[in-house]
């Protein structure tokens, strides 16, 4: 059903957020209207991957839930995450996982 997979997504955006909290990740000062506005995937011109999450796509994917919006068809997320923290912090595979789940949940296969 499509409300479940609305439900699925909601609970995992939450869980993302916590990850991006416990990692200390979590940004309280949004960044510039300039550094929101980037057409380039994932910001990357711009924002650091975990701000881009916070900033872009979670606010994003919590309004596609919140007016029962179409939700994307694919998506892949987890492996730009998993580029962006190869090198950085290894307490990362909760949000990896969080972020494959987001992936196979919005992903038409």
């Amino acid at each position: 059903m499509a409300s479940d997979k609305y439900q699925q997504i909601a609970e995992l955006l939450f869980e993302v957020e916590i990850q991006l909290r416990q990692l200390n990740y979590w940004q309280d000062a949004l960044p510039s209207v300039e550094a929101l506005s980037s057409e380039l995937p994932f910001s990357h011109d711009i924002l650091a991957f975990p701000q881009w999450l916070q900033f872009i796509f979670l606010p994003r994917m919590h309004e596609l839930i919140e007016y029962a919006a179409p939700l994307p068809t694919a998506c892949a997320i987890a492996p730009y995450a998993e580029e962006y923290f190869k090198r950085g912090d290894a307490n990362v595979q909760t949000l990896l996982a969080h972020l494959t789940e987001i992936d196979t949940l919005l992903t038409d296969l």
